[in-house]
This record gives C-alpha cells, structure tokens and sequence, in this order.
C-alpha cells in the first residue's frame, strides 16, 4: 500500500483543563462506560482536576508539548475534558471540527482554540463537518476514528456517534480509506467509540478484536492491522473496561516513543503484554480513576494530538 510522508506519531497535544467536571447525563445512554450520571458536585471536579494536573504533568515530564486550555465557564460542557471528539489536527494545516450525538457537547467546539494554535501551528483550513448534526448523523473525531495516518486508513467502529455518510465525509475530503465495523462489549451492547477498543501506534496495534463478533469483519480488520506491518497486541473484555485500548503512543521531544495511558489500563495488561508495549516505548500511566468512572474516557480521550507544521520565524 502507498503510504505518506506524514508521522503516525505526534509530539504536541491539546488538552482542555476541566472546570465543571460531572457526569453528562446527555451521553449516558450510548456509554456503558460511563457511571451512573453524578450531579454537579465540588469535590469530583476538585478530584479530576487534580487528575487531569497529574496527567499534565507526567506527559510534560516525558518530553510531550502539551498545549492547555482552560475550560470556559459558560456554556457548561461537562465533558470538554475530551477534546479529541470535536476537533483534529493534520500535518497538511487542515483543522477538522466534528459533528456530536450529545446537544451539549457540540458547545465544546471553540475557535478561539484553533486561533490560539495558529500562532505556533500553521493552519491552512478549517474543515466543519459539524452541518452533519442537522441530518442526525454523527462523527465524533478520533473517539469515532482511529487514523492511520501513514497509510490512510480509517478505523472505525460503527455507533450511535459514528455514521457511515459524516465518516465517508470526512475520508473523501482527507483522503483516507474505510475500515468499518461493528463491535459490542461483553452484555452485546454496541461500544460507542473506536478508540475504547483498539489503538494504533507506528509498529504496535492494541485491539479487543473478540468485541467484533462478525468473523470476516475482524479477520478484514486484523488483515488490515497486519498488512501495514503492525505488530498485533490482543486484550481481553476485563482490560477493554479498563480502558487498555485507550491509549495514544506519542513521540517526546528527543524522538522517544511513549505510550500515554491510565494507571488502571497499565495494570490490567500482564507481564508478557506489558514487555511488548515496553519493547516499543516508555509508559506515562496516570491515575485518572474519577474521570474514567464519571465520564467513561480514558487518557487517548484526553488527547488531541497536533500534527500541524509548526511556524518558523
């Protein structure tokens, strides 16, 4: 297959600091991951800012650009922690904003972000996929995509929160190839996002492939896996609600690879999984236990990677 010039890998991401952290009663129902919607309460924002701090910090300490942003107060979007579901970022300058199932997640999409961003990315376009919301179809950015950005392929399990028609959208305009498929989660329910499932580093992909249950699409997607030369990682149910599948590999600054996760998914893979990721790159795991169990995302949810040039003076 032809491939790109572009990295799988980035070295920079956007993060959103969270200022009114709850559980968003609007996305309840397609998250199994999610608790029980929580009200408003002090003491879990106070416990997921200091998660989300953390996290900062770890990732900063391994050598990632991290780019944070501070929620707004108004509108109220209890779920701005996870920016990778309205926005993305191409190393061709394109920016994409995405179309959301949740009314109150598409309050997320902020231009003063993107206009921050210009001043050390180039940004050549904008690209609003969001006119999808209108017809009731959905594409919630890389939750509902997990990109190979080398060989152009798109991942997706499809959802709710991921339809075929926003999903062809966005493959015709950036210029990508489909990989759909249906998964579900051990009581048959549908999962609501790709990147719960499976993640896909330069060498390494990390995929629950017994939660998609037709046999030729999981053999057309391992298939897929291996025919790009990546080495194939299987976890099990047990370590796909320990979000394991939700982790990003990311490049530091020194050219390193890291795999970004939370402490909870590293300590669900056992030893022999754990010396395979190790053989591809350091591990920052994070305790993020509050934000996963309020708002069923994990750390790569976390994560909008910055794949723009940067500008040179």
């Amino acid at each position: 297959m032809m491939t790109t010039g572009e990295s799988q890998l980035a070295g920079s991401v956007l993060m959103i600091r969270p200022l009114r952290f709850e559980s968003n009663p609007q996305t309840a129902a397609s998250n199994r991951f999610q608790s029980d919607a929580e009200g408003p309460s002090e003491a879990l924002q106070a416990a997921a800012l200091a998660e989300f701090d953390g996290l900062v910090a770890a990732l900063r300490s391994a050598g990632i650009d991290v780019h944070v942003f501070e929620d707004t107060p108004e509108p109220h979007t209890p779920d701005a922690v996870f920016p990778n579901n309205w926005i993305s970022f191409h190393a061709d300058g394109r920016v994409a904003l995405y179309p959301m199932e949740a009314a109150n997640r598409r309050k997320e999409r902020r231009e003063d972000i993107v206009d921050r961003l210009s001043e050390a990315f180039h940004v050549s376009e904008v690209v609003d996929l969001s006119a999808h919301e209108a017809r009731g179809h959905f594409l919630e950015g890389t939750g509902s995509m997990v990109l190979d950005r080398v060989n152009r392929i798109a991942y997706a399990c499809l959802s709710s929160r991921t339809h075929l028609d926003a999903l062809g959208d966005f493959t015709q305009r950036f210029d990508y190839e489909i990989v759909a498929f249906e998964a579900v989660d051990r009581n048959a329910a549908p999962i609501y996002h790709t990147n719960v499932l499976m993640a896909l580093g330069e060498a390494l992909a990390v995929i629950c492939d017994e939660a998609i249950v037709r046999d030729e699409q999981r053999a057309a997607v391992l298939d897929s896996l291996t025919s790009t030369g990546h080495e194939v990682l299987s976890i099990d149910y047990a370590q796909l609600e320990a979000f394991a599948g939700n982790m990003l590999e990311l490049e530091n600054r020194n050219g390193t690879h890291v795999f970004a996760m939370s402490k909870r998914a590293w300590d669900s893979l056992d030893a022999a999984q754990q010396l395979r990721l190790t053989a591809h790159g350091g591990i920052v795991a994070a305790p993020i236990d509050n934000i996963e169990r309020a708002a069923g995302g994990s750390v790569r949810c976390m994560l909008a990677e910055i794949h723009l040039p940067r500008v040179t003076s």
